[in-house]
């Protein structure tokens, strides 16, 4: 008779083989972690944005002031002359032969005034002694007041003569960068409005920044400084920058010292102006500029960096880490951005963490794990490269 094995001795098999038919559980993500900003009160400077044109201190145009044929420039274009340097030369000849007419002129009057003084000298004893009559006597006082106003008419015409003979050399009543001809050698010029503009010179150190101030963000301003939210520069002395086309900001700081006292009625915007140094010439005339203006401090105000904001259609939010760190959305509403910053005037208080690196990361509802951020990188600073393109350069 066949014997079968005890179910005791089956047991521990039967566990093995469950055992090893069981799948084993996956393991529990790790929680992600998120860099977060703890929001404190700060004083921020405040900085407005303008666009502007640059324009020269003083801008010259150069005449011509006597008529002729242009015979050369004695410059180079667009590089720096001095005051009083002789940039075009205009055919002398013909005021030189004028110059020679009027000294002659002047010559003939003196001998005509030595003549009269002579008859009015012989004159004057006779008629004290009664030899000559009164009328002779006011015939050579006449003459002798004729021919000295003669000579003086003649040394004014001589005096014009030369005036129009230096006038042939045109030279710079500023100094600056001078542009390029607008007449030729040779051309017939003029001290006409169409045939005497030679050239125009530009006096670029100081540097004229002109730009317009909407009127409602001037409203704006006044309000808030009167609220006491902005502290306004003492004496309101406005310092002024230029940010140029490429994104680099000029060295030199300039002062607004002009603001027009009436609003434009087609722009509604006021006409305002800053002068700055520009010792290197490195800024020029009518180059468009963006004017960055120190307009004071915003005081007591909540600010994170620009990349923590987010936004669902219309609406923008911050990711808010609770102490729970749970993240939270949070609608918020934005005020001035300053140096990469965005300050934030309502949702959100002092003592909050706002997540501002992992944003992808930190969905609303999900823990996260709380680190320190990474740091803010400069306005205007090119994103960082990846490590292999490091190395490739």
């Amino acid at each position: 008779m066949r014997r079968f094995p005890p179910l005791w001795h089956a047991l521990p098999l039967a566990l093995v083989l469950a055992a090893c038919g069981e799948k084993a559980a996956p393991p529990k993500p790790p929680v992600p972690e998120v860099g977060v900003v703890t929001l404190a009160p700060r004083t921020l400077p405040l900085v407005y944005e303008q666009v502007g044109q640059t324009a020269g201190y003083r801008e010259v145009e150069v005449r011509a002031r006597v008529a002729g044929i242009l015979q050369k420039r004695l410059y180079t274009e667009g590089q720096q002359v001095k005051e009083g340097q002789v940039l075009f030369k205009i055919d002398p000849d013909t005021y030189k032969a004028a110059v020679d007419q009027a000294k002659g002129v002047v010559r003939q009057n003196d001998a005509a005034l030595e003549r009269a003084t002579q008859d009015r000298d012989r004159i004057v004893p006779l008629f004290k002694e009664n030899a000559v009559s009164r009328k002779d006597f006011d015939d050579a006082n006449s003459s002798f007041e004729s021919a000295k106003a003669a000579v003086e008419s003649a040394r004014a015409n001589l005096k014009q003569a030369e005036i129009n003979l230096a006038y042939t050399d045109v030279v710079a009543p500023i100094a600056g960068y001078a542009s390029k001809e607008n007449k030729s050698e040779g051309s017939l010029v003029s001290p006409t409005p169409e045939g005497g503009l030679l050239t125009t010179i530009s006096q670029l150190d100081p540097l004229y920044l002109n730009f317009s101030i909407a009127e409602a963000d001037m409203l704006e301003y006044n309000s808030a400084v009167r609220a006491g939210k902005i502290t306004a520069p003492p004496n309101r002395r406005y310092e002024a920058r230029a940010k140029l086309a490429d994104g680099t900001i000029a060295e030199s700081r300039g002062v607004i010292d002009f603001t027009d006292a009436k609003v434009d009625t087609k722009t509604g915007t006021m006409r305002a102006r800053a002068e700055f140094a520009n010792p290197k010439g490195a800024v020029l005339a009518g180059q468009f500029v963006r004017v960055l203006i120190s307009v004071g401090d915003l005081k007591d105000v909540l600010a994170v960096p620009e990349r923590a904001i987010t936004q669902a259609q219309a609406t923008r939010l911050v990711l808010v880490v609770n102490p729970d760190n749970k993240v939270e959305a949070r609608p918020v509403k934005l005020g001035a951005s300053v140096n990469g910053e965005v300050v934030l005037e309502s949702g959100v208080k002092a003592g909050e963490r706002v997540v501002v690196d992992g944003l992808m990361k930190a969905r609303p509802g999900s823990e996260v794990k709380p680190v320190a951020p990474k740091p803010t990188p400069p306005p205007g600073a090119p994103p960082p490269l990846p490590s292999e393109a490091k190395k490739k350069i």
